[in-house]
């Protein structure tokens, strides 16, 4: 993980970073990525991050 992605940047956002990925609906993972789909713009899991925007569905 980038060194951005660690530590006090991530207790900087809110719930340090975790929540529920919109693309595969895992609970308490850190949501960090964003991806582009359209004119949206969310944040994914690292998993989810090397997915192709056209194959995410939200």
């Amino acid at each position: 993980m980038a060194k951005n992605n660690r530590g006090t940047e991530v207790k900087k956002l809110p719930n340090q970073g975790r929540g529920e990925c919109p693309s595969c609906h895992r609970t308490g993972v850190k949501l960090l990525y964003d991806i582009k789909i359209g004119e949206k713009t969310i944040k994914v899991c690292k998993v989810c991050k090397g997915i192709p925007a056209d194959k995410i569905t939200v």
